[in-house]
């Protein structure tokens, strides 16, 4: 896979996560400008990440039945269309509704992970799965970046018609660029659908690297998703600019990711796993400092949410190479149950988190994600503490 082709992919990956997140920034905007209450315009966040769940469940198994280019090209078009309704939508409910149908269609990076995993060695898969996810990591922090410096200049619609036109624009250049790709599968829809419920029920690293990623990535939506309150409300003070500010201090995750490609293509993504879930859980206590306000509270903010991002992205990195080694005929729908998964998390993440958040303030968020990362850290020491009991018992058995 050329150089070149590898840009464009990251491109549409950044573009595709983007229109997930950008909204997160900009829910104040959206509570003032339709009268609503922030807990209210929060909606918009949590139905964009469930219609992202849903599309991964309904559409990404189809990356194994049609040819990639006009099924991506199509995809985008459809969430372009979806954007410049949002960006016109009067009242809250239909807004809502729309940012469920964005979410639906916007689910261009996970059709272009098992592409590009198939169009590269397997030794080099773990590297072009991090270029990837930077452009999605870069994707995800401009997109808040922008949609809060753009909202606070020119209102909150403004951001959802600006990134109509950057959508519709990529699907016409993935409509020429993208190469002709020969689906591995014909089986028909209701078959795809059920495929990857089965995946699911037999394989165990499946299962495991759903757990990792959709308890790891529950609390970095937690934490983002009231990031904006906590920001907005009395202990700073800030505008909606400040939230896509502190989104900017995660681009370092943009150059660790491929880093953390290569130490899985060198050690496996079980060592990488323990270090981003430890990472984690180091996070929430930096985290958790934030509720003081002032500079001190502003720097923990800066450090807490950097280390979260590298520890959440590079996880993501180590699991979606497990996975996609598991069976290479049916990645799309590997790549379909991990991500239904990840993102069902990332949603109650959301969901529970504003609700926590409203009950115990910022430091019971806090605390939420050190247990959602404590689960991930018991189940993998389990794996590899009983991978390696079963190791020892071969190595006795076979010197007897």
């Amino acid at each position: 896979m050329s150089r070149r082709l590898v840009l464009i992919l990251a491109l549409t990956c950044a573009v595709g996560v983007g229109n997930i997140y950008f909204p997160q920034a900009i829910s104040p905007l959206v509570a003032r400008g339709l009268g609503e209450s922030p807990d209210a315009a929060t909606l918009v966040v949590t139905a964009t990440q469930a219609g992202y769940t849903a599309g991964i469940f309904l559409l990404v198994p189809l990356g194994d039945r049609l040819p990639h280019r006009p099924f991506l090209a199509t995809l985008l078009a459809l969430t372009g269309a979806g954007l410049l309704a949002a960006g016109c939508a009067p009242t809250l409910p239909p807004l809502v509704a729309m940012s469920a149908l964005i979410g639906i269609t916007t689910v261009a990076a996970q059709i272009v992970a098992p592409l590009a995993a198939g169009l590269v060695a397997a030794d080099r898969r773990g590297a072009v799965m991090g270029t990837l996810l930077s452009g999605s990591i870069g994707g995800m922090l401009l997109a808040r970046t922008f949609s809060g410096t753009l909202g606070e200049w020119l209102g909150w619609r403004a951001p959802y018609l600006v990134a109509a036109v950057l959508v519709l624009l990529l699907a016409t250049v993935l409509a020429y660029a993208l190469p002709v790709t020969t689906p591995p599968s014909r089986q028909p829809y209701p078959a795809l659908l059920a495929e990857p419920l089965r995946l699911l029920r037999t394989e165990p690293d499946l299962r495991r690297s759903c757990l990792y990623q959709a308890t790891i990535f529950a609390g970095f939506s937690a934490i983002w998703t009231c990031v904006a309150l906590l920001l907005t409300g009395p202990a700073y003070r800030l505008g909606a600019e400040a939230v896509g500010m502190l989104a900017l201090v995660g681009a370092a995750t943009m150059f660790c990711t491929p880093f953390a490609g290569r130490l899985v293509d060198r050690w496996g993504p079980d060592p990488v796993n323990l270090v981003c879930m430890l990472g984690a859980l180091v996070s929430t206590a930096v985290l958790a400092a934030g509720a003081r306000g002032g500079v001190q509270g502003l720097t923990a903010l800066v450090l807490g949410t950097l280390l979260l991002d590298i520890a959440m992205q590079s996880g993501m990195v180590a699991n979606q190479a497990r996975v996609f080694a598991l069976r290479p005929d049916a990645r799309s729908r590997l790549n379909t149950a991990y991500m239904t998964c990840a993102y069902l998390g990332g949603s109650g993440g959301s969901w529970v988190g504003v609700r926590v958040y409203g009950r115990t303030g910022w430091r019971g968020v806090c605390a939420l994600v050190a247990f959602l990362a404590a689960v991930a850290l018991a189940r993998h020491l389990v794996a590899l503490y009983g991978r390696s009991t079963r190791g020892n018992e071969t190595s006795a058995v076979s010197r007897r």
